[in-house]
């Protein structure tokens, strides 16, 4: 541990942010970091707690203890080393992960916890501006080939795992770039993508093959993947060339919303808008990009996703931005005596959020039901909602709270319910009621489908879910197939 005294000494310390009116110009990230000296400080209320219950909140199983000690004690490389060996990239969860083990952390029980994601995040960023972070190639080459469909953390997190034990691992990816919904679901102001780029460079070094814009399965001619697509391989092919196969596509399909007026021109996914301008900010040209200028943007969900609309319209200088939760408002804190260690439901505003409230467009919405779309010559003016209430376990809509809001644009950010079924229907691979890879994960045969040498591993197999969860399981599938290559393996589980 730290300090013995630390955590009745210091006061918890949050990372900054730049100010909002600088921030909404541009699309980089705005987050100020702990300064060395703020991160030992931290790192010093960490308590000698027995059980460190931080260590099971963590989908990875950081060893959490054991790096806050080594920055309390200056020794930044060696966190480093600790830090990696159980999350292959700590700059993107030190960004985006909603930390969890926060949540889990004894000093939360009746005080803050401890900012262990602002400490992960500056331990690694050191990492990479003192050069401590270098390729790892392996010393000896196996001769077995592995093929990874889908270039998200889940399959670059595997893809490195196994090229360090020495498989020739090649990833497919059916995006111009590499990344996954890291590069094309995260907005670049809460991560930029220099951050995957890096990554790439490093895991090239060690021998990983990327292969993007090709199609793996049968894709619909009409589908808007097939139009940047620069070839296509069939999932007999893969199996045929490789020993073993990983599946790690994203949830990529969204929830819809089937109401009257559905068609109207103006509704679109979030997953249509967002990576849109991502694809802006790198460079690209795009004819007719989904924009918010000046318009009465609606975004109805109200989970990660849906912030991310709010802080991209926002910077769009959308007139308003209204937010729209299906579910009741949650209290602002948490009963820690009933919920801790687990993650607690309570209300959570988000820096995109802040943006939208200081700049005055912003308005949040709980107990809402959108009813139908409204709509003039083709174009959605509007929409009908009504509010509803928890009866019975079912929410029941409210007689009389019916009311119209005006929209030019509305943002459908309601989720996932299962990744694209095309490459799993071209492996065959049996599904599971949601219609996701069906594997379980149990030690010694984990990840793999009903197919042989398949596996499948991250939103592909658990659904939609978080970046560490997806680091997570890749990692863990790496290692049954390096024990399905090899009879046993060495990498860590």
């Amino acid at each position: 541990m730290g300090k013995i005294t630390g955590f009745m000494e210091f006061e918890r310390v949050e990372e900054g942010y730049k100010p909002v009116p600088e921030r909404l110009k541009h699309y980089k990230e705005f987050v100020i970091g702990l300064t060395p000296e703020q991160a030992k400080t931290q790192s010093a209320r960490c308590m000698d707690c027995g059980t460190p219950f931080c260590n099971n909140g963590c989908p990875v199983n950081n060893i959490i203890p054991d790096f806050n000690d080594l920055v309390y004690s200056n020794q930044w490389q060696n966190a480093l080393t600790v830090l990696h060996s159980t999350n292959n990239f700590p700059e993107f969860t030190g960004r985006i992960c909603p930390a969890p083990c926060e949540a889990a952390c004894v000093v939360n029980f009746n005080g803050d916890a401890v900012g262990i994601k602002s400490i992960e995040h500056a331990i690694i960023d050191r990492g990479w501006a003192e050069g401590w972070v270098k390729p790892q190639p392996p010393a000896v080459k196996t001769g077995k080939k592995v093929a990874v469909v889908g270039a998200g953390p889940a399959g670059l997190a595997a893809a490195q795992q196994l090229a360090r034990v020495g498989h020739a691992v090649t990833v497919f990816e059916k995006n111009d770039r590499v990344g996954g919904l890291l590069r094309y679901g995260i907005p670049d102001f809460k991560m930029e993508k220099s951050h995957i780029d890096r990554r790439v460079e490093q895991m090239q070094a060690e021998g990983v093959v990327f292969k993007t814009g090709v199609v793996v399965g049968n894709w619909p001619k009409d589908s808007k993947v097939t139009n940047w697509a620069k070839e296509s391989i069939s999932a007999e092919q893969l199996k045929k060339e490789f020993d073993a196969v990983l599946l790690t596509g994203g949830s990529e399909q969204s929830r819809d919303l089937p109401v009257p007026g559905r068609e109207l021109s103006g509704v679109h996914f979030a997953m249509e808008f967002l990576p849109q301008q991502n694809k802006v900010n790198a460079g690209d040209k795009l004819k007719d990009q989904l924009r918010a200028d000046g318009k009465h943007v609606i975004v109805i969900g109200g989970g990660d996703t849906g912030s991310d609309c709010v802080g991209t319209s926002t910077r769009h200088g959308a007139a308003s931005v209204t937010q729209f939760e299906v579910m009741p408002m949650p209290p602002e804190k948490e009963d820690k005596s009933m919920i801790w260690p687990y993650w607690p439901m309570k209300l959570r505003t988000s820096s995109s959020h802040d943006e939208g409230e200081e700049k005055g467009v912003l308005k949040r919405e709980f107990a809402i039901s959108t009813k139908a779309f409204i709509g003039n010559n083709g174009q959605v003016t509007g929409l009908k909602t009504v509010h509803v209430e928890m009866k019975d376990g079912k929410l029941t809509e409210v007689p009389g709270t019916e009311k119209e809001y005006k929209a030019d644009l509305v943002l459908l950010a309601m989720g996932f319910v299962n990744p694209v079924a095309s490459v799993l229907d071209a492996f065959g691979v049996d599904k599971d009621a949601r219609g996701n890879a069906r594997a379980h994960t149990e030690e010694g045969s984990g990840y793999i489908t009903s197919v042989p040498k398949v596996f499948a591993a991250g939103d592909m197999r658990r659904g939609q879910s978080l970046v560490v969860w997806a680091i997570r399981e890749g990692r863990q599938a790496a290692r049954t197939i390096d024990q399905f290559l090899m009879g046993e393996s060495d990498l860590p589980r």
